[in-house]
């Protein structure tokens, strides 16, 4: 099931990468600004890695702060129009399936954004072993994901919990695995597998974090 749902995930992405951002934003450009003060914020320094960079808008801020940026998607739809969005000689893209893809770099910060969310329960622990492995020496990880207060907006399907159903916008439906972070949970766990992990609110619909090997 896990396979299929995710070869879907990565098909929904592929398909809608052309109306993300209004579909997933709305105010594209009170986002570009909200998105810039939270990378702000965060201080994505050295070489970074960006994981589901998506269309590029917060690739963007990452490259205005960060040394040089590594962005990866599965999806070469979003990764055309990212290349298109961000043009700085300090980005380099690439198309890659982050599940099976292993760099050889080694980096200072790595950064995703409503990423965690479409990871499944099955692969969380090796998803931040792997993680692990991509941090220099005190490397640490950064990442936005939707609060559990947002949980109610999405379509889930009986007795699959983390499963719901998508719509394009011609009508299309596909299945996506959403695990909303509750961080009264997600950073306990966190710390049983070795990591520190400091979470905050942005707004009512957005948390940020900060996590760092123990």
């Amino acid at each position: 099931m896990t396979d299929e749902v995710l070869a879907g995930q990565v098909d929904y992405y592929r398909r809608r990468a052309g109306e993300y951002d209004t579909t997933a934003y709305g105010d594209v450009t009170a986002a570009r600004a909200r998105i810039a003060r939270l990378v702000a914020r965060m201080r994505p320094a050295g070489h970074v890695l960006e994981i589901a960079c998506g269309t590029g808008l917060w690739t963007a801020a990452l490259a205005d702060l960060a040394g040089t940026v590594t962005a990866v998607d599965s999806a070469p739809e979003a990764v055309a129009i990212a290349r298109e969005r961000v043009r700085s000689p300090n980005l380099r893209f690439e198309v890659a399936d982050v599940f099976s893809w292993d760099p050889e770099a080694r980096f200072d910060t790595v950064f995703f954004s409503a990423w965690l969310s479409h990871v499944p329960a099955s692969r969380f622990e090796p998803f931040w072993r792997w993680l692990r492995g991509l941090l220099a020496d005190e490397g640490r990880v950064l990442f936005v994901d939707e609060h559990v207060d947002e949980r109610d907006k999405e379509a889930y399907l009986p007795g699959r919990g983390e499963v719901v159903e998508r719509r394009l916008r011609d009508g299309t439906t596909f299945h996506v695995v959403k695990n909303f972070v509750d961080p009264e949970l997600l950073a306990p766990r966190l710390r049983r597998l070795g990591w520190h992990c400091e979470i905050r609110r942005d707004g009512h619909d957005w948390i940020y974090a900060e996590a760092r090997p123990t």
